[in-house]
């Protein structure tokens, strides 16, 4: 059985940072293979993995709309097969798992940019299908989402069974933070659990008038994530924050967390 940790937050917060934490408690305490998925085109998930990426699914999406474009340029089908007799949904397949980065105990797909004016609907139902395929011969897969969640029922029909939502300690972060935890109600796929993750507080305990609001919102506070001079200094660095020590405050504080949900 596959375990899916999806995590969401306006941009800035920090959920790519925690997305590395959450698969370094994942390969250091549990079995079985992790895939990690980009699902941010803003984000690079990839460094802070330590993993090269030479393509994104969004590369692929876009060199098959231009085969489609020439086989119609040339009296061929839409649908079908492309040149040399390949079905598309074959092509996708061997495009999408050439582009997976593999590490040791983790592998990586990104989905890249965004999608620009020609029709995406039959590529994206290929692509989605493709993507869920791989990701069941994991045990977990994390998915590192878009500033919103609107997009991750396009990218996957499987079921999340934890949402991690992630703010910084503003109004603005937690105002964001909850449109996103609402929202999840409306998607088509079935989240099982939620929860909201506090992240880069330089204070010892959460001010006042956060802790007011984060007491009103639908969903529950899981934890706090203190500000850490350690992965400050990756950041500035370049170095993968997947490498960060054990003992660094937001590794500890993140793998504290996961021990408690799991």
């Amino acid at each position: 059985m596959t375990t899916t940790i999806a995590l969401a937050g306006k941009g800035g917060v920090g959920k790519t940072t925690i997305a590395a934490m959450v698969i370094k408690y994942l390969a250091q305490t549990q079995t079985g293979p992790i895939l990690a998925i980009d699902a941010d085109p803003s984000s690079n998930l990839n460094m802070v993995l330590g993993l090269e990426l030479d393509w994104t699914v969004g590369d692929i999406r876009e060199d098959m709309l231009a085969q489609v474009k020439q086989t119609l340029a040339q009296g061929g089908a839409a649908m079908g097969t492309l040149a040399g007799g390949i079905t598309k949904r074959e092509h996708l397949d061997f495009q999408v798992r050439s582009a997976l980065a593999e590490g040791a105990r983790y592998d990586l797909i990104a989905m890249g940019r965004s999608e620009g004016p020609g029709c995406y609907c039959a590529v994206n139902h290929h692509l989605r299908d493709v993507v869920d395929g791989i990701s069941k011969h994991y045990r977990y897969v994390v998915i590192d989402n878009e500033a919103g969640m609107e997009h991750l029922s396009r990218r996957t029909t499987r079921d999340v069974q934890i949402l991690l939502v992630v703010s910084d300690p503003t109004q603005r972060g937690l105002v964001a933070a909850e449109r996103i935890a609402t929202f999840r109600h409306e998607l088509d796929i079935h989240i099982e659990r939620a929860y909201l993750i506090l992240n880069n507080l330089a204070a010892e305990a959460i001010p006042t008038l956060l802790q007011a609001r984060i007491n009103a919102m639908d969903v529950p506070l899981l934890g706090v994530v203190p500000r850490c001079e350690a992965l400050t200094e990756f950041e500035t660095s370049g170095r993968p924050l997947i490498a960060v020590d054990d003992s660094a405050p937001a590794y500890m504080a993140v793998a504290a967390m996961l021990q408690e949900v799991m």
